[in-house]
């Protein structure tokens, strides 16, 4: 299943115009609230040069670069947790998910109706993230009351109370989980709970285009607002944007980013900070019929990498030839690594670096 960052936020705050442009897909637009009903679903390309660079040196007949599933939600509203604005079906569509992108509001436009009559960025994102809150401690609230009931007759369960437990106490104070530090013993207590704050979230600030590179008193207050929450924030122009993905012409591009004093699209780094935001490396296949950009998680054995191209690859793992890509684009060739001797092969424990070109042996 492809990784999915699902965009969070109030409505009109510019979900949906980031959506058509990271995706192309034409997601409705429009100036009411609850424009979005259904998730509109968009797979995207993660930009990473270094395919580029490998694939003009093998030539082969097809590249195939990596790519995340970006859901746009419908905008949440006070009371989202208590089932209002259709809040039940959303929340659930977060859920799904294996990130946030959580946009907000940091431009002033009278055009443009704010569902709570003016822009402030800090209250907007209070907004969501209690809705959050709230839902994440029925869930947990939900839990207890049944392990409580388990724990009088299976001690064991006493650890799955404290952290259950303690995770309560972090959300009634008005934080989200992820804020918690949590051991990965804590974590698998509760992994089957799908916790909405405890997944990693970008606070994506929506600004005018003369925001786009220092920020405004908008992104001040919202950057101060997450301090300490282990969130990351990007600075984007959802108008700059929607009209840079009408422009077909790559030198009409340009000189339209040059404008602004940018130098690639908002969307290029926010389909980065995403792939960033899941905990991705990447690692490659070459040879003349295809290459290939494969995701993993940081920390993932050659094993676990292999299974990602087939699971039978990792139950017969023999061993890994490994060329770092440096040495890949500095030699030119798998063979003249190979005779280089920057060709390596390395066994089961061998963990996986950013960029490796990698070709597996196993036993069928």
């Amino acid at each position: 299943m492809p990784l999915q960052c699902g965009i969070v936020g109030l409505p009109n705050v510019g979900k949906s115009t980031l959506f058509n442009s990271l995706s192309n897909a034409k997601a409705q637009a429009a100036n009411f609230p609850f424009c979005t009903i259904e998730p509109n679903v968009g797979v995207i390309t993660v930009p990473d040069p270094r395919l580029e660079a490998i694939s003009a040196l093998v030539h082969p007949q097809n590249v195939v670069p990596n790519t995340i599933e970006i859901v746009d939600i419908a905008g949440l509203v006070k009371g989202a947790s208590k089932g209002e604005g259709l809040g039940n079906q959303f929340l659930g569509n977060i859920r799904n998910t294996d990130a946030i992108i959580h946009v907000v509001r940091c431009f002033e436009d009278e055009n443009v109706v704010h569902v709570d009559g003016n822009v402030n960025p800090v209250r907007d994102k209070e907004i969501i993230d209690f809705e959050l809150e709230l839902k994440d401690l029925e869930s947990i609230d939900k839990r207890i009351q049944k392990v409580e009931k388990q724990a009088k007759t299976d001690k064991k369960l006493q650890k799955t109370l404290e952290v259950l437990s303690k995770v309560k106490h972090h959300l009634e104070e008005g934080k989200p989980a992820r804020g918690l530090d949590l051991t990965p013993e804590d974590l698998e207590e509760i992994s089957d709970l799908h916790l909405i704050t405890l997944k990693p979230v970008l606070y994506l600030a929506n600004v005018d285009e003369g925001s786009v590179i220092n920020g405004n008193a908008h992104t001040a207050k919202l950057i101060e607002a997450i301090k300490g929450e282990k969130a990351e924030i990007l600075m984007i122009s959802a108008k700059i944007e929607s009209e840079i993905a009408e422009i077909l012409d790559q030198e009409e591009r340009k000189d339209y980013l040059a404008m602004y004093g940018l130098t690639e699209p908002g969307i290029n780094r926010l389909i980065r900070s995403a792939y960033s935001l899941l905990n991705l490396i990447t690692y490659f296949t070459a040879g003349e019929k295809e290459v290939r950009a494969w995701p993993i998680p940081k920390g993932t054995k050659a094993p676990g990498a292999a299974g990602v191209i087939h699971t039978d690859f990792e139950k017969g793992f023999i061993r890994a030839e490994v060329i770092a890509y440096d040495d890949y684009i500095k030699y030119g060739s798998e063979a003249a690594c190979r005779d280089a001797g920057r060709l390596l092969v390395q066994g089961k424990d061998y963990i996986v670096n950013d960029g490796d070109v990698m070709h597996f042996r196993f036993n069928v």
